[in-house]
């Protein structure tokens, strides 16, 4: 939706949530990422709610819209995102809690959810970067929050979020991604994934936890304070109900030396697995039973997602050059994932 017809549809929208036809809406922004629709705006009124303390009568939200001409269904479903974050209302995990959401299409003419536009920035570790700043013990104290609010949510009874549906089986975590493997660019960097799959299929884990996941945690998705302070873990689209240590695999996957390129290709790391995965036990309180299984599948799923979205880009389908670079780890991915399977 273009900023000027977002705008415009904002003002009856806030003048309704309001209560107030004297609304103005202003500072309309397309937020940065790559997850769905986001908008922030503000909106100054004399019923303002006070999310923005400081300017007095002026709310700063962020408005989730699903992609256009796509099914509502899937990540594209925002309300998805909604159960969740309504089911982390009654937990200490930092979040935002949604404000206003709906299934209405008179203000957008498609679901939405609006949250607070929270004031920092995701935590950033690259070269100059705020991230990299921050000293060793910052940082760890950082990854235990992190941890933390991840177990928090790992905790959470799924019957909470019962609009996500049914968990997904721990087989169809590792088939599904042969439809992406089989449009991958560069398939000769995965001419080793299939082995991958073989092992992942003959060890599937038998007693691992099962509740409510994140679906892509990693520090793009921790939103923090400069400080080091985590305000709020973000960007749901991909959450669901299956096995919850996918998300700590996928972490310590983007946090593991051994799993990426030296020079091109290669990542600035959080904390080192070891750390994040005691860090993780600490809060979890109990055992991590297979949790070699989850770090290989989170090696093998990115080795894919890092192919298809490289033929994507380069077949002018979704213009992203950062992936040239992300695709150079799918060969050291792949080779991972095959230490870890043993």
């Amino acid at each position: 939706m273009e900023l000027e017809e977002l705008s415009r549809r904002l003002v009856p929208f806030c003048q309704a949530k309001y209560d107030d036809p004297d609304v103005r809406v202003h500072d309309v922004v397309k937020m940065p990422g790559h997850a769905g629709f986001a908008y922030g705006f503000r909106v100054a009124t004399a019923n303002a709610v006070g999310n923005t303390p400081d300017r007095p009568g002026v709310d700063s939200w962020f408005v989730r819209l699903p992609p256009p001409n796509v099914n509502w269904r899937g990540t594209a479903d925002v309300l998805r995102q909604v159960a969740v974050l309504n089911a982390l209302d009654a937990t200490d995990v930092p979040h935002c809690s949604v404000q206003w959401s709906g299934d209405d299409l008179e203000w957008f003419d498609c679901p939405y959810f609006v949250v607070p536009w929270l004031t920092g920035d995701v935590l950033r570790l690259g070269e100059g970067e705020w991230g990299q700043s921050l000293p060793r013990d910052q940082l760890v104290e950082l990854g235990r929050q992190a941890m933390t609010a991840l177990a928090g949510v790992h905790k959470v009874d799924p019957a909470h979020a019962a609009y996500l549906g049914d968990p997904v089986p721990f087989e169809e975590d590792v088939t599904r991604w042969d439809r992406f493997h089989e449009r991958a660019a560069e398939p000769e960097r995965l001419a080793r994934a299939p082995e991958v799959r073989r092992k992942l299929l003959e060890r599937i884990p038998t007693d691992a936890p099962v509740g409510i996941f994140h679906g892509d945690f990693q520090t793009a998705n921790l939103f923090c304070s400069k400080d080091g302070h985590l305000k709020a873990v973000i960007d749901w689209e991909l959450t669901g109900i299956g096995a919850t240590l996918n998300d700590v695999g996928w972490i310590a996957t983007f946090s593991d030396p051994e799993a990426w390129p030296k020079g091109d290709g290669s990542r600035t790391m959080f904390l080192d697995p070891d750390t994040l995965i005691r860090l993780y036990r600490e809060a979890w309180g109990g055992e991590l039973p297979d949790l070699g299984w989850f770090r290989a599948l989170a090696a093998y799923k990115f080795a894919i997602i890092s192919g298809f979205n490289l033929s994507l880009h380069r077949r002018g389908k979704r213009h992203d050059p950062v992936w040239e670079t992300t695709a150079l780890a799918m060969e050291p991915l792949i080779d991972r994932a095959l230490d870890l399977l043993g």
